[in-house]
């Protein structure tokens, strides 16, 4: 763990680097789903996901949690100019469920063409196995990784000799705590409280649904394999090893397949060869809902809150990560995924059983004692984030509900409109020429 005890780790502990990825829907003026290529052919930030129409922007990696925010405003504002100017106007629709499905033939897969043809046999594959309905979801995922100065000084604090494996073994610590406490993630940024009706009853399309669920993406109901999986944080070897032996019982296809909202991510080619070879170089989260309430679709304290939780966690002894304690994380971050979270409960660590609200509020007055001790000035941070459970009212979904329920695809769809509306004109002054 970190020697939160050094004066340079405490001066320094906030430097880390960002990197964002999300996805959202292309769609027509009446919200259902475009069927146009992806129009970005040529941009190494905007691709696509598992539908044709489905943006991904990836954002470079940067010093602050700003800044990588500030350059998923920019890719958003290129997208919303380009749909603005397609023979047909589309829209960017703001939320992770999906708007009006007629059925699983309306989902456009993505299409890759030549030696990337296998790409869409792979999401044929997801198709068949899954149900496109549940490919529909749209997030975003925060990759996060520390300063590399602040690591090398810890390095040396530990006495170590091969800083690639220092590093390996910190990330492990951090992924295995993750599992266990990060559920508080999604509790604090679940924002896709309301359903349409087509996405339960095929083809009946334009009633709202709320399924006690603030977040379904990441409920039961969400990404999620059939299984609960069981990793090994012994290693990166073992790591590995424990993703890969999904693949060789058939329970998954390939290592992507897997489900999990925590990922060790190697730098350059994302595969478990190279994190074998290479090492980890950061961690990506990946239980963030699109929140419509911010432009982008991201509040950039929830990032932060991110960064502080993972400070936290290796600032704290290290727990025993059993395969009790993994299970019972799995149900734990499909708990933090429900909208009543005073009466939801999950499991801690210690075997109590706590709702999930007592437990955040618990997590964050600990954390703010924490980092009151090091003198790092984030209470403003943390303060949000206790906000949202000491009143539900603060919660993303709970405002979502009000503000969007009796007409939750005309309604977003009035929000999508003015939300381009705004975009382009603030961008360009007028209707923009490509």
């Amino acid at each position: 763990m970190l020697h939160i005890e050094d004066q340079y780790i405490r001066k320094h502990i906030l430097d880390g680097m960002f990197g964002l990825e999300k996805e959202s829907l292309r769609v027509l003026g009446d919200g259902s789903f475009s069927h146009t290529r992806q129009p970005f052919e040529d941009s190494d930030f905007i691709v696509r996901d598992f539908c044709e129409n489905q943006t991904e922007i990836n954002t470079g990696v940067h010093d602050t949690a700003g800044a990588a925010v500030r350059e998923l405003q920019e890719h958003y504002e290129t997208i919303q100019n380009a749909v603005y100017n397609m023979p047909v106007q589309e829209y960017l629709w703001p939320f992770s469920n999906p708007p009006f499905i007629k059925n699983e033939k309306d989902i456009p897969v993505a299409a890759f063409d030549g030696k990337e043809q296998f790409k869409t046999v792979y999401r044929d594959y997801l198709s068949d196995k899954y149900g496109r309905y549940r490919m529909t979801f749209s997030g975003i995922h925060v990759n996060f990784s520390f300063a590399e100065e602040l690591l090398k000084r810890d390095f040396q604090l530990h006495g170590g000799v091969d800083y690639q494996a220092y590093k390996n073994e910190l990330y492990l610590k951090l992924a295995g705590a993750l599992a266990v406490y990060g559920w508080i993630l999604t509790a604090v940024t679940a924002a896709s409280p309301l359903l349409d009706s087509s996405f339960v009853e095929k083809g009946v399309c334009g009633g709202d649904v709320f399924m006690g669920l603030a977040s379904v993406r990441c409920s039961e109901l969400g990404y999620w394999n059939d299984f609960a999986p069981v990793l090994d944080y012994q290693s990166v070897e073992a790591y590995a090893d424990s993703i890969e032996q999904y693949v060789r019982q058939g329970l998954l296809k390939a290592p992507s397949e897997l489900y999990y909202p925590v990922r060790l991510k190697p730098a350059g080619e994302n595969d478990l060869e190279s994190l074998r070879k290479n090492g980890v170089n950061h961690i990506e989260l990946r239980m963030f809902d699109l929140n419509p309430l911010c432009e982008q679709g991201l509040e950039v304290k929830d990032v932060l809150f991110a960064q502080l939780l993972m400070i936290w966690l290796l600032g704290r002894p290290e727990e025993e990560l059993s395969v009790r304690h993994q299970v019972h994380a799995v149900q734990n971050f499909k708990n933090a995924a429900h909208y009543d979270l005073k009466t939801v409960k999950i499991a801690l660590p210690d075997g109590r059983i706590c709702s999930v609200a007592q437990a955040a509020i618990n997590m964050i007055n600990e954390m703010k004692n924490f980092f009151v001790e090091i003198d790092a000035d984030v209470q403003d941070i943390l303060d949000f984030q206790y906000r949202k459970f000491e009143d539900a009212d603060n919660r993303y979904a709970w405002k979502i509900r009000k503000q969007f329920q009796g007409g939750f695809v005309k309604k977003g769809m009035e929000l999508a409109k003015r939300r381009q509306e705004e975009c382009v004109g603030a961008r360009q002054g007028g209707r923009p020429g490509l």
